[in-house]
């Protein structure tokens, strides 16, 4: 197996030149300033470009970090689903509180984003799951996610199981320890790639108002 050394590491650099961000140029609601470049990174054909970074922080203070999906967006926030009883839903419970950060690469893009948690209507959940393949609708019920277990075969085990119990229904009911939460953003930052590492930083801040402060950082 061949080692990657510091060096090679060090001397990994690219010159960004595709695109700039101006204050002049945005829009006042980030909302509307990150459907477009969603709808670019879409059009673009990107990879998976719904994928983000979720960091959570639990009661221990230990960070966490973790790819999951974007599954909705609209004024109120952003949307993703999970085991209520993972690691992120444990830790969302005990510190309502989440960072995400979207990397679109090929764009030179990335966003950042803080706000505060809360569960969605369990309604949502329901009607998100059951739209769902079968196959995810019964991985969801088979696996006890991020419980330690001996081996695989205790997975195979469990879908079986919820093969055989469900073999009648079709969508299946949603568990109750699954379901969406919201993601209600304070701030989000939009980042474009600039040359010499100048890069384009715009922050947007929600005022007391429901008003956007928006200002340039430094990169």
């Amino acid at each position: 197996m061949q080692k990657i050394t510091s060096e090679q590491l060090r001397q990994l650099r690219e010159d960004y030149q595709a695109e700039q961000l101006n204050l002049s140029g945005v829009p006042e609601n980030p909302m509307v300033l990150f459907d477009h470049w969603m709808a670019e990174a879409l059009l673009a054909g990107l990879p998976e470009p719904n994928a983000m970074t979720l960091a959570t922080c639990g009661q221990d203070g230990w960070p966490s970090a973790r790819v999951v999906l974007l599954k909705g967006v609209d004024e109120k926030g952003f949307q993703f689903f999970t085991n209520y009883e993972s690691d992120k839903g444990r830790e969302l419970e005990a510190n309502p509180k989440a960072a995400l950060t979207f990397v679109w690469l090929e764009l030179q893009r990335q966003v950042r984003i803080r706000g505060k948690v809360e569960k969605l209507p369990a309604h949502l959940s329901t009607a998100y799951f059951q739209s769902r393949p079968r196959a995810s609708q019964l991985g969801a019920w088979a696996s006890p996610q991020s419980r330690v277990i001996p081996d695989r075969s205790i997975l195979d085990d469990n879908l079986r199981a919820m093969e055989s119990r469900f073999q009648n229904e079709n969508p299946l009911p949603c568990p109750p320890h699954w379901g969406g939460f919201l993601v209600v953003p304070d701030q989000i930052e939009f980042w474009q790639g600039r040359s010499s590492r100048l890069h384009d930083r715009i922050k947007f801040t929600c005022l007391p108002d429901k008003s956007w402060q928006i200002q340039r950082l430094a990169p």
